[in-house]
């Protein structure tokens, strides 16, 4: 069995403790209440304060929850409620579009896939939650770019890899895909990340009218497009979905 870390122990319980209770707590009550030496309750602190889970008020020298937890906390809660409210409309759209949907967000350079409903056949599919999309080639990565600030620096920081031939990398050609994803409301991959696969999706957007994440549709090319485009029934249910999530999300009429 593998062991568990000390210090990270005593990080999580200072933690838990800081949350509970007093809102703010002295060194020593720290310490004495994990039964640790101040010594090492204050390397751990001023630790976890570096990397902004701990503030110290500078005229107590008591600590508090610093602002990197609540923003954590927040992401989590984020997803959650993305999640919770696309639900219904994900499993919709998988049924009237009769392909996969996918609903993605931001996530370390790339676009993490959240929740996942298999095309409605008898096929064998294999769960995609939890796994990592890029932004420059995939649907979802480039509606996330075309509306989410962030997500655009971080698409023109990374390493755009061609994974096909139809893969577009150059500078120009990917600002000129978000400009038309952008006028359009959405965007769309056709074998430009997986042979023979085709994709569309478009941005969900939360009170704020912020970008929060996207949903999409993944398929195969022939029955995705029709005629060498993509079939307008599903560009639209893609488009619907995601005003219908964002509604939910209390973002209004897009």
């Amino acid at each position: 069995m593998a062991r568990n870390i000390q210090s990270l122990e005593r990080a999580a319980a200072m933690l838990r403790l800081l949350a509970g209770g007093e809102r703010r707590l002295g060194l020593s009550d720290i310490a004495s209440s994990l039964g640790l030496a101040k010594g090492t309750a204050h390397g751990i602190l001023r630790t976890l304060q570096q990397e902004g889970f701990v503030e110290q008020d500078d005229a107590s020298g008591r600590y508090q929850l610093g602002a990197e937890l609540l923003r954590l906390g927040t992401t989590y809660l984020d997803v959650h409620e993305l999640r919770a409210r696309a639900l219904v409309w994900t499993d919709d759209l998988a049924r009237s579009s009769g392909e996969s949907v996918y609903l993605g967000v931001l996530h370390q350079h790339g676009v993490l896939i959240v929740h996942h409903v298999f095309r409605p056949d008898d096929s064998r599919q294999v769960l995609e939650i939890g796994a990592m999309q890029p932004l420059h080639s995939t649907a979802l990565g480039k509606v996330l770019s075309a509306y989410d600030p962030v997500a655009h620096s971080e698409a023109i920081e990374a390493d755009r890899k061609a994974f096909t031939e139809r893969t577009v990398c150059d500078m120009d050609g990917f600002e000129r895909i978000l400009d038309l994803s952008r006028a359009r409301g959405y965007a769309a991959d056709v074998e430009e990340t997986w042979e023979g696969v085709a994709s569309i999706a478009a941005p969900i957007h939360d009170r704020r009218r912020m970008p929060v994440g996207a949903v999409g549709i993944t398929g195969a090319v022939e029955r995705v497009c029709r005629d060498g485009e993509l079939r307008h029934e599903l560009i639209a249910a893609v488009r619907d979905c995601a005003r219908a999530v964002s509604r939910d999300l209390g973002a209004g009429r897009f």
